[in-house]
């Protein structure tokens, strides 16, 4: 199977999950300013977009000390075409972009026994927290860099779409 995996292009905003509500929510970071369109990243076969995964700029707080970070979301694969390891492919290749990038870590709220083998750790390691109440282990952070997370601690704060997008 020849998968393609780039960055997407306008023309495929139409493609890919317009009816999900991962779809409904990249079309709303889309429009944020602080949409990167780098970090935006399909995977192609045979012309059709058949996945899509957005890394997008977030701030950790802790008592008026923010850090920049990422959030892995959302990350959507086609039925048809899941379990084949092409979501694994798109988080490597958003990683290796967000590290290029200068981006130091991720975050991602996400299955506990798929994550970990891409890095990622319990965010609670650095003592980095959800903004509501979930599983310590479905909550997961990642240093892009040594020591990226170093000194970081806080509460993630995500852009007001996601919250819109429920």
């Amino acid at each position: 199977m020849n998968i393609k995996i780039r960055n997407e292009k306008e023309a495929d905003y139409d493609l890919a999950f317009k009816q999900e509500n991962e779809g409904i929510l990249v079309g709303k970071l889309r429009q944020n300013p602080k949409f990167i369109g780098e970090l935006s990243i399909v995977a192609v076969f045979q012309d059709k977009v058949i996945g899509h995964i957005l890394f997008f700029p977030i701030s950790i707080k802790d008592n008026g000390k923010i850090y920049p970070s990422l959030a892995l979301a959302p990350m959507s694969v086609l039925p048809e075409f899941q379990s084949r390891g092409i979501g694994g492919q798109l988080i490597k290749y958003g990683l290796d972009t967000a590290k290029r990038l200068g981006f130091k870590s991720v975050i991602v709220l996400g299955h506990k026994d798929y994550y970990p083998k891409f890095g990622f750790k319990t965010a609670s390691k650095w003592n980095i927290k959800a903004p509501f109440d979930l599983p310590d282990d479905v909550f997961m952070a990642m240093e892009l860099l040594e020591n990226g997370l170093l000194g970081v601690s806080g509460v993630v704060e995500y852009p007001k779409e996601f919250e819109e997008a429920g």
